[in-house]
């Protein structure tokens, strides 16, 4: 996911570099990623979130990772609330009301008290 100009891999130690030239500077125009710990481990999992809510698919993320086994990319991706909901649009009848379930007041108070 990290090339060198001649294409290779480039070495963790090379991006935790990168990282910490150009963390500051992304700081300057958006304040909130200062406060934020940032890894190559963080960056490869945004990476492949951001293909997975494009519609991508998993097969083309694992390639894209470099992953050899589809099965390592599973540990950077994980279902959203907006990819479950996206889902659940393609399943439900079309007769059926979409909505999210909305939770009682008295439920909430109760799990509030605990």
């Amino acid at each position: 996911m990290f090339p060198t100009r001649t294409g290779r891999r480039l070495s963790d130690d090379g991006v935790e570099a990168r990282i910490a030239v150009y963390k500051p500077i992304a700081a300057r125009l958006t304040p909130s990623i200062g406060a934020k710990k940032l890894t190559p481990h963080i960056l490869r999992h945004t990476c492949a979130m951001t293909l997975l809510r494009a519609g991508v698919e998993v097969v083309v993320i694992s390639l894209w990772l470099g992953h050899a086994d589809i099965r390592s990319t599973q540990q950077y991706l994980h279902a959203d609330l907006t990819i479950k909901e996206r889902a659940l649009a393609r399943t439900t009848p079309v007769s059926s009301k979409p909505g999210r379930y909305k939770a009682p007041d008295s439920l909430i108070a109760f799990l509030e008290s605990l």
